[in-house]
């Protein structure tokens, strides 16, 4: 809910699917169910707020050649398992929580993310999830050139490269948002 004194915010989870937090995956790292705790009760709160919720997830089309797997195995294609959401971070029919399927490391390229928060009047984004040097990073970098304010919780995300998600966040709290803490990020929702 927002005021004329404060943006409107909508909290972005990033592949928060099997692929990254689930053992029995291929893309599966030890680090990253750390962050699950702290997402969830971004959600919450995102829920019990009303607060607009996108669930931005890699899907790519079963059998069809798609330029990623140039660099990268084949991987979340609709319906396999690695695609599927975490147990309790599916999207809730509400009308406030939104899937946004996305073939490339961020949330905006070829999807109509930027659209969507527009017309929802949003302002602020509170982006969380998986792997902070990657799709984190390309969701927040093309969030900013958009005119948003961006937020990145510390304790919402991390990597398999650690060094590489360290570098992340000081570029992102120099060059294209915020760092904040966990309870003005929860807060802002």
């Amino acid at each position: 809910m927002s005021t004329s004194s404060s943006p409107s915010t909508a909290l972005v989870l990033v592949d928060v699917i099997a692929s990254f937090f689930d053992p029995a995956e291929a893309n599966f790292y030890p680090e990253a169910p750390a962050v699950l705790g702290p997402i969830a009760e971004l959600l919450a709160t995102a829920r019990e707020r009303e607060s607009l919720v996108v669930h931005a997830v890699e899907r790519h089309y079963p059998g069809l050649d798609d330029f990623e797997f140039r660099k990268l195995p084949r991987h979340h294609q609709i319906g396999d398992t690695d695609a599927a959401y975490m147990p309790g971070f599916e999207p809730l029919p509400t009308g406030r929580e939104v899937e946004v399927g996305k073939r490339r490391y961020s949330a905006f390229y070829a999807t109509d993310l930027d659209l969507l928060l527009r017309e929802q009047g949003v302002q602020r984004l509170i982006v969380v999830g998986v792997k902070t040097n990657v799709c984190i990073r390309a969701t927040v970098q093309d969030a900013f050139a958009g005119g948003f304010d961006v937020w990145v919780p510390r304790e919402t995300t991390n990597s398999n490269r650690p060094h590489l998600a360290e570098a992340s966040l000081e570029d992102i709290e120099r060059y294209f948002g915020r760092v904040p803490s966990f309870a003005d990020a929860k807060d802002a929702l």
